[in-house]
C-alpha cells in the first residue's frame, strides 16, 4: 500500500526536519519542500491514471472535452496553490502563503469562465 509508504517517509522526514529546525531551520523548509515535491511526483503515475479514467468517462458522457480539461486545469492550480501556501508556512511566511492561495483562487476564477458561460447558456435555452 502507498499510503504507509508515504507514512514511513513522513515519518522519518518528521523527525529529521524537528532536529534540523533547531540550528537550521532554513534547511529544515528545504527538506519538507524536497519530500513534499517527492510525495508528489510518486502520485503523479496514479493522477495519470485518474485522467484517463475521467477522459474515458466525458467521452461516453458526450462532454465537451474543453470542460474536462479545464476542470483538471482548475485543480492543478488548486493543489499547487495549497502545496506552495503549505511550504511558505512551513517557513513562518504566513502572509505570502495567503497572497498564494489568493493568486490560485483569481486564477481559478478566470479558467471557470468559459465554463460557467456554457452553464448559463444552457440554462437560458431551457427557459
Amino acid at each position: 500500500m502507498d499510503i504507509l509508504l508515504f507514512l514511513g517517509i513522513t515519518l522519518v522526514s518528521l523527525v529529521l526536519i524537528t532536529l534540523l529546525r533547531r540550528e537550521y531551520k532554513e534547511y529544515a523548509v528545504l527538506l519538507s519542500a524536497v519530500v513534499g515535491a517527492a510525495i508528489m511526483l510518486r502520485l503523479v503515475g496514479r493522477l495519470a491514471e485518474l485522467i484517463t479514467a475521467f477522459t474515458y468517462l466525458a467521452e461516453k458522457a458526450q462532454i465537451d472535452s474543453d470542460y474536462l480539461s479545464t476542470i483538471f486545469k482548475v485543480m492543478g492550480v488548486a493543489y499547487l496553490a495549497g502545496f506552495g501556501g503549505q511550504i511558505c508556512r512551513d517557513a513562518d511566511e504566513n502572509a505570502l502563503a495567503l497572497k498564494l492561495e489568493l493568486a490560485g483562487k483569481i486564477i481559478i476564477l478566470f479558467m471557470a469562465v468559459p465554463v460557467m458561460v456554457a452553464i448559463l447558456e444552457i440554462v437560458l435555452r431551457i427557459f
